[in-house]
């Protein structure tokens, strides 16, 4: 070989290193920018679950500091009904960013693993449709006591209230009635105390009231965001049967074309053969005839 030779060889294999350390770096690059992916989608999911482990928590306190509440002595319930609306706000707060932050994660653009991401959102959707229907239930019964609470110390006042105008001092009005019990009653201070506590127990009802209704209104986000979320899943298994359905076509319209091409090479060789034996019979034919007229 020569030293031009050599030199061109060289520079050659030059080249075809170059290109292979550049492959190398462009799929490392690659690979670190999917795990990288991956990794901060794996760590939202955790911090939303802790969001909802946290929400849990909060309902479990609003749940028990009402009933202490319920249970304690005249005027001993105020600072707990105080730290249940606190608690209140700060997990209506909670609740609207964990639904921000689980739609955030389903309008992302899926890299990685398509199917573990869905389950892991799935999974994510569920236990914060879960959380939400626990603090419904919370609510729910929370208000019934609360009623029946209220129902008790209005009778202190007035032993024979009506159903109706129970029902009209529980849910916010009726304060003539209660005026004029209070004035005719014999035991006027045990009476005025529970009179504030009907008042306490009417702003716990509204505040009940509220809840329920955001509540019904973030479940029904989610559930719109199910719906969305499965309606994206269907169309990509629609297209997908779609996609497979005219695979299935182009190979059984493959098949027939490699049996029509077959035939026609063999049809192809039997004319083939057939002139063959036609050329051979005639030059037989003319053998002989020539032959005799020699």
């Amino acid at each position: 070989m020569t030293s031009r030779d050599r030199l061109a060889a060289a520079r050659a294999q030059r080249t075809q290193d170059f290109e292979m350390a550049n492959l190398g770096h462009r799929q490392r690059s690659n690979g670190y920018a999917a795990a990288e992916e991956s990794s901060s989608f794996l760590t939202e999911v955790v911090s939303i679950q802790e969001g909802i482990d946290r929400f849990n928590e909060n309902v479990r306190q609003i749940a028990a500091l009402r009933l202490h509440s319920l249970n304690a002595l005249d005027g001993e319930g105020q600072d707990d009904m105080t730290r249940v609306e606190e608690l209140t706000n700060e997990t209506r707060m909670l609740s609207l960013r964990l639904k921000d932050r689980i739609k955030s994660l389903e309008s992302a653009p899926v890299k990685g693993d398509p199917q573990l991401r869905s389950n892991r959102l799935a999974v994510l959707r569920n236990k914060f449709l879960e959380a939400i229907q626990s603090y419904q239930r919370v609510e729910q019964e929370g208000r019934v006591k609360v009623r029946q609470r209220a129902e008790r110390q209005i009778r202190i006042v007035n032993p024979n209230a009506s159903p109706e105008e129970i029902d009209t001092i529980v849910e916010g009005g009726g304060q003539q009635i209660f005026s004029q019990a209070l004035t005719s009653s014999t035991r006027y201070a045990e009476s005025r105390n529970a009179y504030r506590e009907v008042q306490q127990r009417q702003q716990d009802l509204q505040l009940m009231e509220k809840t329920l209704a955001e509540l019904a209104q973030l479940f029904i986000d989610m559930g719109t965001l199910v719906e969305q979320h499965e309606a994206i899943i269907n169309q990509v298994d629609e297209t997908a049967g779609i996609v497979e359905a005219d695979t299935e076509k182009g190979l059984a319209a493959t098949e027939e074309a490699v049996r029509h091409a077959r035939s026609a090479r063999k049809k192809r060789w039997i004319c083939f053969f057939i002139f063959l034996i036609c050329c051979a019979a005639v030059a037989i034919v003319l053998g002989v005839v020539l032959g005799t007229r020699k």
